[in-house]
């Protein structure tokens, strides 16, 4: 059975884009978490330790230390806001506060993802969050597991919130009073803000509550606007300065003589990095302050350096400071400091419970929980417990028993520290079957495309499947009973619930149809090529022959396998960019050698008549162009390179980007931007009809006015701020013009493919498509990455003009050139291997309200434009290279087929090797996602080749 190369590669991209889900499915492990259905009780706590089994001891918990406690949380308050400069100059009363009232600072280090979702569950549950939750965190569902809110509820408590509804999805029945803001719709930063604030003298004058919960969004929608450097940020943090004076000030003033004080806690969720986003793992994302202000704590004199804390810490803290049992799933340990003024019996009753509730989680955790330093720590702590009650029920009051009670005190501590530490390693149970099944069938998926190789890029374009001989032989029949068989006793042996193991048995018998055929089609095919039976040479096989290899295909092949052996490395996937720059900048050299040897070399060698034949006379300014094109990109892209640091080592160093939005160069990022628009609609309308022409610049003035209106950029006659507006009539004016090229281009391309098979009609439908997108992206792209766009256009347009037309360069070497330059262009956008670098802020242009699947689409789209526009881009070349190679679009499916299935494979092989290293989850994971993503991206351009080819030219 024989099938076209473009049918071939969708078929093994689809197979690999179920793997890759099945892997993903195991890999994103559910959070470590008791097994118990039920929530801790006062009930099941332990007594205190006694060396004898009987006295006076309790199983109550200490009484509380708060009467009320309120938690003002600032999204995305990084720990400078606070306690550096800008927490100086901005937040006077709170840093006065800080350095001489009754309060206690602390540096509270945050766990990567750091979203806030997933923030949240760990600042009530004391849990660490699975990465997985980034993508929950888009539709919160209804939080069911233990946690300090669920505690708080069920011991009577009366709980009041204002601020992020992502609080209510997650618990949905646990306020008496809520009122819940959009957290997704960035554009805003004050309404967000003034609906918690204006609630706040009512309800602060009633009695008729215990816990207040406030979440101000402003300070992190500034951050995804304008970046932590804006002159937004002052206003705001002196807002948040005011908010925390009035609650301090009504607190104090409810104080009572014999009463239980109040307690006040500042903290953040996260933090936020240089460019103004969040979720990744650098310094200024994961350290966020956390104040604790209350008359309990002793006055300071003078500002202190503050201490490092877990953010997971401060679940288990408040809970035994009001009275209320810890989370079966915290793995927090109580801030000694907040319990320095009670008791040394009380400081070691609280210390008690949190190693029980630890050690109650460790057994159920992990297997060899015996042998864990931390666990028998606590052991040797509980035991020197009781010996300490023991001599203080008898009456002791000697400065030994003191001593004691300080060893016994640091015994607790370091037993606390270990068993949160062991837990925190462990940060889920992996779905090792479904990641085995997912592994398997990416693999298979790769040595099917490397055996094909030769014959898809033959001239015929056309692969050999022998299906029959595979399907109908005695292997397949018993490799089926042998993964039937490996189905049921993981199903039935698993202490663990496996995805797999939860689908109906229609689907695990497709499924293990599939892979059975997939391994039998697999060796059938290796056999036959290892094997030729006397069979005359092909031509495809004589083409393999390295020999026959040109150095721009020697660079093509070890440049991408380069790149595959360095994600072996975290360093290397965390700056990766720098290997796609060098990459590019060394094929625009060989590029460069190219032409030489094409219109400037007097003696031409054999290999070079083979590669590049003579080509026909051209002009010597035509010549000139073409040599001067690799420069010219090799210049676009060194400026590139400066426009936006990227990566994590040295993406807080300054950058042209950051240059140019500052206030005082807002006119030269007007020219510039101004400049980067007018080169786009020369670069992209030529091969336009008259009616897209007109709509695209009018589309591009609508880009320009967007970001007038919005403040970006500077009209001629706009002077003053009061012009302002949010944008969102001129965004929407242009997504009109954005819709009619798209629909004028698919018209075309619908008439081409189904009406009449017009080559030039085709071309034309397929130019008007990438039009749109170019100007969507325009759009959605910030000002000072506009000149990315436009670079990305004038090397399509020289490359093709000069170039790949010229050299005579195959689709293959064009489908890989296209790959490398979409790589290389998705962090030229400033992004990286990094969840902060996504800018959500381009889902919200032209919304006026969170809408969430066009948030998503355009927040993908803006992301992923770099690569997808160059997809595009080899789509439309292809597409004319077909009048001249009728396997052309074969090809370059395949070969893009390829590309995408080496990395993937290596890398899920990576990743379930290296799956119990915490470091992966902040590297790792979200290189994942990535690679999955621009998996389907290749998927999605495989399959409209694949249409393409069989319409045109791919019927035998």
């Amino acid at each position: 059975m024989k099938v076209r190369s473009s049918v071939f590669a969708s078929l093994c991209l689809l197979l690999e884009v179920c793997g890759i889900a099945l892997f993903l499915r195991g890999f994103f492990p559910v959070p470590v978490k008791s097994s118990f259905t039920s929530k801790s009780k006062l009930s099941d706590l332990p007594a205190e330790p006694l060396s004898s089994g009987n006295g006076p001891n309790t199983s109550k918990v200490p009484p509380p230390l708060f009467k009320r406690v309120v938690i003002v949380l600032i999204d995305a308050l990084r720990e400078d806001f606070v306690f550096g400069t800008k927490g100086r100059q901005f937040m006077p009363y709170t840093r006065h506060v800080i350095e001489r009232g009754s309060s206690l600072s602390f540096m509270a280090r945050v766990r990567p993802p750091t979203v806030t979702m997933p923030r949240i569950k760990a600042l009530t549950t004391g849990s660490i969050p699975g990465f997985i939750d980034v993508v929950i965190n888009l539709n919160s569902q209804a939080l069911l597991e233990d946690s300090l809110i669920w505690q708080a509820k069920a011991a009577g408590k009366r709980i009041i919130f204002y601020g992020d509804d992502t609080w209510v999805r997650l618990f949905p029945k646990h306020f008496v009073e809520y009122d819940g803001t959009t957290s997704f719709f960035v554009s805003d930063y004050t309404e967000v803000d003034n609906n918690v604030t204006r609630h706040l003298d009512s309800t602060l004058k009633r009695d008729d509550w215990d816990m207040l919960i406030l979440h101000y969004l402003g300070l992190d929608h500034i951050g995804h606007l304008s970046g932590p450097h804006s002159s937004l940020v002052g206003p705001k943090l002196i807002e948040m300065d005011d908010v925390l004076k009035k609650i301090h000030a009504s607190l104090i003033s409810k104080e009572t003589e014999g009463s239980l004080p109040n307690l006040l806690v500042l903290c953040g969720d996260h933090g936020m990095s240089e460019t103004g986003s969040h979720g990744g793992s650098s310094d200024p994302e994961v350290r966020t302050p956390l104040v604790l202000i209350s008359p309990a704590f002793k006055r300071k004199t003078g500002m202190e350096k503050p201490s490092t804390v877990e953010q997971v810490d401060l679940a288990p803290t408040l809970a035994l400071a009001l009275g209320l049992p810890i989370s079966q799933n915290s793995v927090g340990i109580l801030i000694p400091p907040v319990f320095q003024e009670t008791s040394l019996r009380e400081q070691l009753r609280f210390l008690h419970l949190n190693g029980f509730q630890l050690s109650c989680l460790l057994k159920d955790s992990m297997a060899g929980y015996e042998k864990e330093e931390g666990y028998e720590q606590f052991r040797v702590a509980e035991k020197s417990h009781g010996n300490w009650m023991k001599l203080y029920l008898e009456g002791n009051a000697s400065e030994v028993l003191s001593n004691m009670g300080k060893k016994v005190l640091k015994q607790y501590l370091d037993a606390l520290k270990a068993m949160s530490s062991a837990l925190s390693r462990q940060l889920g149970k992996y779905d090792m079957y479904s990641m085995v099944v997912g592994m398997i069938l990416i693999f298979q998926v790769l040595l099917l495309l490397l055996l094909a190789t030769p014959e898809a890029l033959s001239g015929g374009a056309r692969v050999e499947l022998p299906l029959g001989s595979a399907l109908l032989s005695l292997p397949f029949y018993l490799l089926c009973l042998l993964c039937t068989s490996v189905h049921m006793l993981v199903c039935t042996s698993t202490e663990n619930s496996c995805y797999l193991c939860g689908l109906p048995w229609s689907f695990a018998v497709a499924a293990i149809v599939v892979v059975s055929a997939t391994l039998c089609l697999l060796v059938t095919m290796a056999v036959q090529r290892l094997v030729p039976e006397g069979r005359p040479t092909s031509k495809a096989q004589s083409s393999s022959d390295p020999s026959s290899f040109s150095e721009l295909d020697i660079l093509l092949l070890t440049g991408t396998l380069g790149h595959l052996f360095s994600l072996g490395a975290s360093s290397f996937i965390e700056e990766e960019h720098q290997s796609w720059y060098f990459l590019l900048s060394t094929l625009c050299l060989a590029i460069f050698q190219d032409v030489c040897r094409t219109y400037f070399s007097e003696r031409r060698g054999p290999a070079d008549e083979l590669c590049h034949p003579h080509p026909r006379e051209v002009a010597p300014s035509k010549k000139w162009l073409a040599l001067a094109t690799p420069l010219l990109t090799l210049a676009c892209c060194r400026f590139l390179r400066s426009l936006n640091q990227t990566g994590v080592q040295w993406a807080h160093l300054p950058d042209l980007g950051h240059w140019l939005t500052s206030a005082e160069h807002k006119v030269a990022l007007s020219l510039l931007s101004a400049s980067s628009l007018a080169l786009i609609l020369i670069l992209v309308q030529h091969r336009c009809s008259l009616v897209s022409k007109i709509a695209l610049a009018l589309g591009l003035l609508g880009v320009y006015s967007y970001r007038a209106a919005v403040g970006n950029v500077l009209f001629p006659w706009q002077h003053n701020l009061r012009d302002l507006s949010k944008g969102t009539v001129e965004a929407r004016f242009v997504y009109v013009f954005v819709l009619g090229i798209l629909f004028s281009g698919a018209k075309d391309l619908l008439r081409s493919q189904v009406v009449t098979a017009d080559v030039r009609l085709k071309a034309r439908g397929l130019w008007e498509v990438y039009s749109g997108l170019v100007l969507l992206a325009s759009l959605l792209f910030r000002p000072h990455n506009l000149p990315v766009l436009s670079c990305s256009l004038l090397i399509q347009t020289a490359m093709r003009q000069f170039i790949w037309w010229e050299q005579h360069y195959d689709a293959a070497q064009i489908t890989i050139m296209h790959y490398w330059f979409g790589q290389a262009f998705f962090y030229f956008q400033g992004n990286s291997n990094n969840i902060a670098t996504v800018d959500i802020s381009a889902g919200f242009v032209g919304l006026d309200t969170y809408v969430e699947a066009p948030a998503i689409f355009l927040t993908a789209f803006s992301t992923y434009a770099g690569p997808l526009l160059w997809a595009c881009h080899l789509v439309c070349y292809l597409s004319l290279e077909h009048a001249r190679s009728t396997t052309a679009m074969a090809h370059g499916c395949y070969c893009f087929a390829l590309l995408r299935s080496i990395p993937a494979a290596a890398y899920v092989i990576l990743v379930t090797a290296l799956r119990y290293h915490l470091f992966i989850w902040s590297v790792f994971s979200p290189k994942l996602l990535y690679e999955a993503m621009h998996t389907l991206v290749s998927t999605a351009m495989c399959l409209f080749l694949t249409v393409m080819d069989q319409n045109h030219g791919g019927r035998p």
